[in-house]
């Protein structure tokens, strides 16, 4: 496994880190021996966010006493110097330490800049002359704020979606990364569990020197698999490009990434898994999605109100009811046998 480093801040770390948003679902003591195991097996960089419930408080007693040990990044929804300052104070307690190595913004609305009239990126620069945070960083969905933070000179990271789903503008986000020595973190690797050959995603993110992968680990067995690349790292085999090409040609156009920044509905429509099922019947086990609470949960797509909420929520800008309506025809093929999966 080789070494990353972010750009100019000097975090140097495997280019194999832990994405903390699944470990909300789990019991403390199971996520405390999660992230302990993935600190002993090699990986040295943390991500989390304030958004992830109670995520950063299992990190803060994973790691109490050993701070020094470990790259630890935050994250902030704030759109108000003084929730800013809150959600910072409440980061630093639940973390269990007196700095944050990378404080991003979250899923960012824009590219924050000095008297842009937020105050926000005010906010950032007295948190890190303070010595609060170490370093600033940005989280965007949207690839025109995420280049743009790319190229400001503003940013010590950008973290955005990046997987082997990725198109042209996505990996020319992260060479301009790269060429601006800007630390590119990669999110959503696994495209929100539509990739499902962890080989063949390692594999092409190691194509890319300055990029770093945060896995979301929510299992013993997700993380073996992860760690187990520390010594044998699959590399980008004619193997693999074939397979990537075509899983590239079945999942091309527009499809849902289960980001989950669609909801709530107004519906009750659980959008960030009913607006994908036909991919998700296909690629994992269908008799889960096929069970009665999910035919309940997608029966709910005929009261969809045509409020196009989701649709002015959605980073990637799809055409959310439309997709509801196309995955819950392809749902009743299937439970008539119609159509095989």
């Amino acid at each position: 496994m080789k070494n990353v480093t972010l750009g100019t801040t000097g975090i140097t770390v495997p280019q194999n880190a832990f994405g903390a948003l699944p470990i909300q679902r789990v019991s403390a003591e199971a996520a405390i021996k999660l992230l302990r195991r993935a600190y002993e097996g090699g990986m040295r960089y943390f991500d989390t966010a304030r958004a992830y419930s109670d995520s950063e408080e299992k990190i803060g007693l994973a790691f109490a006493g050993m701070r020094d040990k470990v790259y630890i990044a935050t994250k902030t929804m704030a759109k108000t110097p003084a929730a800013f300052n809150e959600d910072l104070a409440t980061s630093l307690k639940n973390l269990q330490t007196d700095y944050i190595d990378v404080y991003q913004f979250h899923c960012a609305e824009s590219c924050y800049r000095p008297d842009d009239g937020t105050g926000l990126y005010e906010a950032m620069e007295a948190a890190k002359k303070a010595g609060k945070i170490r370093h600033i960083g940005i989280t965007a969905h949207k690839i025109g704020i995420a280049m743009e933070a790319a190229k400001s000179g503003l940013y010590e990271t950008v973290q955005f979606p990046f997987s082997y789903l990725s198109g042209d503008k996505e990996e020319k986000l992260v060479r301009t990364c790269y060429e601006n020595k800007v630390g590119f973190v990669c999110m959503k690797g696994l495209a929100g569990g539509l990739i499902t050959n962890s080989r063949a995603a390692m594999a092409f993110t190691a194509e890319f020197p300055g990029a770093l992968p945060i896995w979301g680990i929510q299992k013993e067995e997700e993380l073996t698999e992860w760690l187990s690349y520390m010594e044998a790292t699959p590399t980008m085999t004619a193997e693999i490009k074939n397979f990537i090409e075509g899983e590239r040609r079945e999942l091309s156009g527009n499809f849902c990434r289960g980001c989950g920044y669609c909801m709530p509905c107004p519906a009750g429509i659980t959008i960030n898994q009913c607006a994908r099922m036909s991919l998700m019947l296909r690629r994992a086990p269908s008799k889960f999605w096929l069970s009665e609470y999910w035919q309940k949960e997608m029966k709910k797509i005929e009261g969809c109100l045509h409020c196009n909420k989701c649709m002015s929520h959605c980073p990637y800008e799809l055409n959310t009811p439309e997709l509801l309506a196309k995955n819950y025809e392809d749902y009743q093929k299937v439970l008539a046998g119609e159509v095989a999966v």
